[in-house]
């Protein structure tokens, strides 16, 4: 899951990059360096609230899973998995 919200915030800061900074037209070509500053800062702030809601989530149990065995002859097993 963790992986996930880091590719796509990646391939979101680098389409926005290809969009907002890249300059390709027949009077201007560049790139432009002040806006890939801003476009990382903003892409970098919304990964530090993802990791901080990511973590949140992981410390309050939401990811918190038991599992219940019965052998059949009375014995049970509970076993608390915990991701992390």
């Amino acid at each position: 899951m963790i992986g996930g919200v880091i590719s796509s915030i990646i391939v979101f800061a680098v389409g926005a990059i290809l969009d907002f900074a890249v300059t390709a037209s027949p009077y201007q070509h560049g790139f432009d360096v002040r806006t890939v500053g801003v476009i990382l800062m903003i892409v970098g702030a919304v990964g530090a609230i993802a990791s901080f809601v990511l973590a949140t989530m992981n410390r309050t149990g939401f990811r918190h899973r038991e599992t219940v065995i019965e052998d059949g002859q009375g014995n049970v097993v509970r076993r608390d998995d915990r991701i992390r």
